[in-house]
């Protein structure tokens, strides 16, 4: 049941990051905000872990901050292999995943910690 809890915060969050950003569209309604979290998830799961232990050096050296880069680089991905999605350029990916990682934290400990 968690993964569903989760899955709803993130689409929840690349609905947040549409409504703030102008360089970030999604196409469609509630189905294709699930369809772009599931992407996301997935990209994030498989090829993000492994462009993150890649790049653990870079990351080490920036203190964490090469993360938002990775994130970004995963949303500009998930971009260019869905038509649900549309990202303008970098600075709406890197600013997308900012909004992005912080709305589905806060929804994810505030929604799943709650039915611990």
């Amino acid at each position: 049941m968690k993964i569903f809890i989760r899955w709803a915060a993130l689409s929840v969050a690349v609905w947040v990051a549409t409504a703030i950003l102008p360089g970030i569209t999604v196409k469609g309604g509630a189905w294709s905000y699930l369809w772009v979290a599931l992407l996301v998830a997935l990209v994030n799961t498989f090829i993000g872990t492994l462009v993150k232990i890649l790049t653990l050096p870079a990351v080490l050296l920036s203190l964490g901050l090469f993360l938002i880069v990775v994130n970004a680089a995963m949303l500009k991905l998930v971009d260019r292999w869905s038509t649900a999605i549309s990202i303008n350029s970098w600075w709406s990916a890197i600013f997308a995943s900012l909004i992005i990682s912080i709305v589905s934290s806060i929804l994810n400990k505030t929604i799943v910690n709650r039915e611990k």
